[in-house]
């Protein structure tokens, strides 16, 4: 019973609203297509980053480690200055997809080093240089770099050679729910003294001009030390800042001059502070000091090697020397936040491991974003202000007007994902279930909300398009989810939330079944699929080769989702046996499947090859004999996820059940003999539902765990390595299309470029892959093996390939033989440096060869799932323990 774990009880059952403040606000805010009011739709031009400082958004705020209220009223983060830079720092810089020879990229170095799942406890660092911030030199070298190049970073631009940065950690921690102190500790890493300016910013969002809040809040100086925040709905705020900072004051305001060469509406603008800071304007800074923007200039020069520190404190109440208990209450918040990871990680037994999974945990918490979209609203646009384009109303989801969110959200990440999307969410919420299952569950269920899923049962994909269709992983996760807080509630299950997320799900199916799968014959298209460019072509646009592509991937998704809810409804049956009933029909869906993934319209098409012994797609040319693609992919690796082991004595329960699994065995047995035979118990009694029968899922392994194909030192590829020497090409409609193993970065312009599925490690698909063994292992048990690695001669249980996957995953991150981390490639900085090597990136995915990180460079979202894997691998198997495997090596 730590502190925390209280305060996570307090405000499950509403006694204290502990998580009211948090790191809330967008790292970028101008590349959303909320913020995108062009007739063209280009939303990452639309309001670039010089344009930034000077714009007030409507729909929601960014900062640099910023913070505030759970419907970001009130915002607080920090702003540097450097005495060189064009601009001051308030927000991180990065490439818009035009830019960037390899998509959209933060170009900055930070890190999310620590917080509790109630935000009691934060601490995160930004890496600031002393030198001139290369933004053009950063953009120039971006742009004439072609494909073939990596990407240009700002570690590459030798800025941090000569150790000329400061270190900014930054910490927040709560007294009380609405009484939080902040510091941030500055270090000179130099080898001179260097000056720097602070400026700890606060300010409202703007809402007073949207019709929904006819007063306008106010900031004004209290005393020299204190600024005052007042709103009529949460009263007054005191923030009191320590020593004699010079405390300055504008409105969250348009700088329409600047922008758009019309009139201010208001004169003390949003650049104002900045314009005085580089340029000594003070034309525009309100002598009244009062406004809806402020900020605490202060300005520091440093010795080299020694640091100083900037605090501040926020409470309704002030008290008497109010920054006297801030360092007492961030050291007790510290201590309380290492008792709550002790017990999180009491297996896990090496210390690099635990610090990897605790910044793991860190990434997801930072993470959490206030996401505000009303579509409709953003379609009419707002009374009394100019209108939308009229392009808008037939252009990006127009379809979706019933969609309105105004929640706290966990993003894949703040700057180049600063909206969710739908299928990450449901990995991220299972690492975050091991901290805060309520959270997790919460996440699960709003996307399930009337006021988020379309009316037509499709759950939104992502802001750029909420109809685009991700994989049906959302039933997986709320099965999950549910398991895991079943186990840390003692066995107790949540009745509520599985019975809740299944009624909704059951429609999300129901339109999977009547929009995916047009023909009506248990094949699914699916189209993109969130897997970019897996495949030859855009496979949202089959219909441009005059043809239509059978799905393997949206095929075996599917009937992954139909076990899936077999699974959740055995476990409602639990609490009613009446849902064995819902069971009975998501068997048959599975069994269906699985007979039309062997003979497609009784045509005697199968996507599985039996001279490769894998599965494929297949495309279906109009007056033509259909043609599999033979691209040896993940595509043909996500039949393992549709496998469900059930315990035999369930079936003793649900008679109703039973019944229609002896029909099945009885009046249909072909449908029986494609999957996994039921009829043989296993391991302890135990059943198997699975797509793939012995021989099929011994090749597919046997290619999955070849090192000349998918097996990697760090975990399995996305596509075989087969293909770096043996491209695939095919003529399709006059055109040659080919596809080769890119272990990097992607090659190729599909989806923008910025990300690249033909090759590299993605922790998502790696996840799954370990979960399917683990599952076939409890079904088979300790008396089934395979080689591992293909041709070694060794035989190991499912259960310890798993094992070593997870290892191989896990192995990005640790310190190899030389004490380098593989995730941070030939980078002799971050490899070597005290002040680098232990902090860890977590990025979109992995070099298929080298384990180095690619793409977002802070996609702690699903990449965290290697915290969940670290929890897996010290917890005891049903077969043997931990204590005796080989495998670990620390």
């Amino acid at each position: 019973m730590s502190a925390e774990y209280i305060r996570l009880q307090e405000d499950k059952e509403r006694k204290k609203h502990w998580k009211k403040w948090g790191p809330y606000l967008t790292e970028r805010q101008w590349g959303t297509v909320r913020e995108d009011y062009s007739p063209d739709g280009a939303a990452w031009e639309n309001v670039t980053h010089d344009d930034a400082r000077s714009k007030a958004y409507r729909w929601g705020e960014e900062g640099i480690a910023g913070i505030s209220d759970h419907k970001q009223k009130l915002c607080l983060a920090w702003a540097f200055w450097n005495g060189k830079d064009p601009f001051i720092k308030e927000r991180l810089f990065g490439l818009t997809g035009n830019q960037g020879n390899h998509g959209e990229d933060v170009k900055e170095i930070y890190y999310y080093l620590d917080s509790t799942p109630t935000h009691s406890y934060m601490k995160m660092l930004y890496k600031y240089p002393q030198e001139e911030f290369p933004y053009q030199k950063l953009q120039e070298e971006n742009q004439k770099a072609g494909k073939l190049k990596t990407e240009y970073e700002l570690i590459d631009t030798g800025i941090f050679d000569d150790d000329r940065y400061f270190d900014i950690f930054i910490e927040y921690a709560k007294n009380d729910i609405e009484d939080l102190v902040a510091k941030a500790t500055i270090h000179n890493r130099g080898p001179e003294k260097a000056k720097i300016w602070i400026m700890p910013t606060v300010w409202f969002r703007k809402t007073w001009f949207t019709g929904h809040e006819p007063f306008m809040p106010k900031l004004s100086k209290l005393n020299e030390q204190t600024i005052k925040a007042f709103s009529p709905k949460s009263g007054n705020f005191l923030i009191s800042f320590d020593g004699t900072p010079d405390l300055k004051f504008c409105d969250n305001e348009t700088n329409r001059e600047r922008l758009y060469g019309i009139p201010n509406e208001r004169k003390f603008t949003k650049d104002a502070i900045n314009d005085w800071i580089i340029h000594g304007n003070d034309n525009r800074i309100n002598p009244a000091h009062a406004g809806t923007k402020a900020a605490a200039v202060y300005e520091i020069e440093i010795e080299a090697g020694k640091c100083a520190e900037v605090k501040f404190r926020m409470q309704h109440q002030q008290e008497e020397a109010p920054l006297e208990a801030c360092d007492g209450i961030l050291e007790t918040r510290k201590k309380e936040a290492d008792e709550f990871y002790d017990t999180i990680q009491s297996r896990v037994t090496d210390d690099d491991l635990k610090s990897i999974q605790r910044q793991a945990f860190a990434g997801l918490m930072w993470s959490k974003q206030f996401y505000y979209y009303d579509v409709n609203r953003w379609l009419e646009g707002d009374p009394g202000r100019y209108q939308p384009p009229k392009e808008r109303k037939k252009g990006r989801n127009h379809q979706w007007t019933h969609l309105q969110n105004y929640d706290i959200i966990s993003m894949p990440d703040k700057w180049e994902y600063p909206w969710y999307a739908a299928w990450d969410l449901a990995f991220h919420c299972i690492p975050i279930a091991r901290i805060d299952p309520e959270f997790a569950k919460h996440q699960l269920l709003l996307l399930l909300n009337e006021w988020y899923m379309h009316p037509n049962g499709q759950i939104p994909a992502y802001e750029w398009n909420f109809s685009d269709v991700n994989p049906p992983v959302h039933a997986y996760a709320v099965q999950r989810v549910y398991q895991i807080d079943k186990k840390m509630n003692g066995g107790v299950g949540d009745r509520e939330f599985l019975e809740r997320a299944m009624h909704k799900l059951m429609l999300n199916f129901t339109w999977w079944v009547n929009r995916k799968d047009s023909e009506g014959n248990n094949i699914f298209e699916g189209g993109f699929l969130g897997l970019d460019n897996i495949s030859l072509f855009d496979r949202n646009h089959a219909q441009y080769y005059q043809g239509k592509l059978e799905q393997a991937d949206g095929t075996s998704w599917m009937a992954m989702f139909s076990l899936n809810m077999l699974r959740i409804a055995l476990d409602l049956c639990e609490f009613n046996t009446v849902y064995q009933f819902s069971a009975t029909k998501f068997l048959e869906h599975f069994l269906y499947i699985a007979g039309a993934m062997n003979n497609i319209s009784s045509e005697h098409i199968s996507l599985w090859d039996d001279e490769d012994n894998f599965f494929y797609d297949i495309f279906h040319y109009q007056g033509k004999e259909p043609k599999k693609l033979k691209v040896r992919s993940i595509v043909g690796l996500i039949p393992l996820f549709a496998v469900e082991p059930i315990r035999e004595d369930l079936f003793d329960n649900l008679p109703e059940f039973k019944k229609r699994l002896d029909f099945f065995l009885k009046e249909k047995p072909k449908l029986a003999a494609l999957v996994s035979s039921w009829i043989q118990p296993g391991y302890d009694k135990r059943r198997l539902f699975s797509l793939l029968r012995g021989h099929r899922m011994k090749s597919v392994l046997h290619r999955m765990l070849n090192s000349d194909e998918f097996l990697s030192d760090f975990g399995i590829r996305s596509l075989s390595k087969y293909h770096e020497k043996h491209p695939y090409a095919m003529k399709i409609n006059g055109d040659t299309l080919s596809i080769k193993y890119t272990p990097g970065e992607s090659d190729t312009r599909m989806f923008g470029g910025n990300s690249n599925w033909r090759g590299p490690i993605w922790f998502p698909i790696n996840h799954l892959i370990i979960e399917s063994l683990k599952k076939f292992d409890y079904y088979y048990g300790g008396d089934f093996s395979i080689e591992y690695p293909t041709g070694s001669g060794n035989f190991m249980t499912m259960d310890m390939i798993a094992k070593e996957l997870s290892l191989r995953c896990m192995r990005i991150f640790t310190k190899d033989k030389n004490g380098h981390r593989p995730v941070f490639g030939a980078n002799k900085k971050f490899q070597e440096d005290p002040h680098f090597k232990d902090y860890i990136l977590f990025y979109e995915y992995f070099h298929g060869d080298s384990g180095k990180g690619l793409g977002a460079s802070h996609q702690t979202g699903w990449t965290a799932l290697v915290a969940e894997m670290i929890h897996k691998y010290f917890k005891p198997s049903p077969i043997e323990s931990d204590a005796a495997s080989p495998l670990f090596r620390s």
